[in-house]
């Protein structure tokens, strides 16, 4: 077992366990995956990323791949339906990575389209000879995330799948609560979840309808998981994990950064901690994309309206930033917005 992957926990008794940030096309590039690790989340994963694009050198997919030395562990995720391609690009990822996370998860039709994501579901035995060729080719861990089921005749074979998967050598798996027929609506299915869990050795994280401290107990005291990742609920709030944290009782309120730098924030009222946590973050994501990668404007647009979403005002962002002439004026506006008085 890798020192990045801890070993499978039993029955959850209020212990901490790890809080993982979910892979998201648009969402999770470096600097947000930086921003999340400060904020709680214990394990990363870049932007699910086309393994044959991979393959064949496409820039705008590399950028995807990008990390940075503090990125630690740094776990790259692929899907694909060429199972050579998917393969090849892992082996240019493995030098990198200290992780390989596989794809079985997405619902969007552009993937399965192509017979990858969510749609391998329906094709276990593809799946499962795809990892093992991978697991067979790279010297770095290889884990992966998955449905219940593609919803249509297989229901649900996550259960299956897992115990195939954990024969031929993956390390860690992840399950979403719903099938690729779901997509994202319903209710997460945790006690399918829970069979897993229980059918396997190996580590299985929970995803799905976690976004704060009840739901998260709830989770693990259902599952038994031996980790909790969050996706919808980490859009434009990172601080989600720290959230989790405190409300389990995991981390200390005034250890989080927004609360031991703010003097006034017992002070505040509950939209303006919610605009002071924000206005951290977004100068801290800005700060990270300048250390790292440089602003970039189309990453900035998208978390700027994630990150003021629900705020009295927020409508107004896309006008502040369509006034400015530069990405680093951009940031200012949205910064200053952020810093009104509440």
């Amino acid at each position: 077992m890798s020192s990045f992957i801890a070993s499978k926990q039993g029955p959850w008794d209020g212990e901490a366990r790890p809080l993982h940030l979910a892979p998201m096309s648009g969402v999770t590039d470096l600097p947000y995956r930086l921003l999340a690790k400060e904020c709680g989340a214990d394990i990363t994963i870049t932007e699910f990323t086309n393994s044959t694009a991979l393959t064949r050198e496409a820039a705008t997919s590399w950028r995807r791949m990008e990390t940075h030395e503090t990125e630690v562990p740094f776990i790259p995720q692929i899907f694909g339906g060429d199972p050579g391609d998917m393969a090849t690009a892992a082996e240019m990822l493995a030098p990198a990575a200290d992780v390989i996370d596989l794809n079985f998860g997405c619902p969007a039709p552009k993937v399965t389209n192509i017979c990858a994501g969510a749609a391998l579901m329906g094709e276990p035995d593809r799946l499962v000879g795809m990892v093992e060729t991978i697991v067979d080719r790279v010297d770095v861990p290889v884990t992966a995330k998955m449905r219940l089921g593609t919803g249509g005749a297989m229901m649900n074979n996550s259960t299956e799948i897992c115990q195939r998967l954990e024969q031929v050598g993956a390390q860690r798996l992840c399950i979403h609560g719903r099938t690729l027929k779901q997509r994202y609506s319903g209710e997460a299915d945790w006690t399918s979840i829970k069979e897993a869990v229980e059918s396997v050795e190996v580590p299985v994280v929970a995803n799905g309808d976690v976004v704060d401290a009840a739901s998260a107990a709830a989770c693990l005291e259902q599952t038994g998981a031996s980790g909790l990742m969050v996706g919808r609920g980490a859009i434009g709030r990172p601080t989600v994990f720290s959230d989790i944290k405190v409300g389990l009782g995991w981390m200390e309120l005034r250890d989080l950064p927004w609360v031991r730098t703010n003097d006034a924030w017992h002070d505040l009222t509950e939209i303006g901690q919610a605009f002071a946590s924000r206005k951290w973050c977004w100068d801290r994501y800005i700060e990270l994309s300048e250390a790292t990668v440089g602003i970039q404007g189309k990453w900035m647009q998208r978390h700027a309206i994630a990150f003021t979403k629900g705020l009295p005002g927020a409508k107004k962002i896309r006008t502040l930033m369509h006034q400015q002439e530069t990405d680093k004026g951009r940031a200012e506006a949205i910064s200053e917005f952020l810093a009104q008085p509440t």
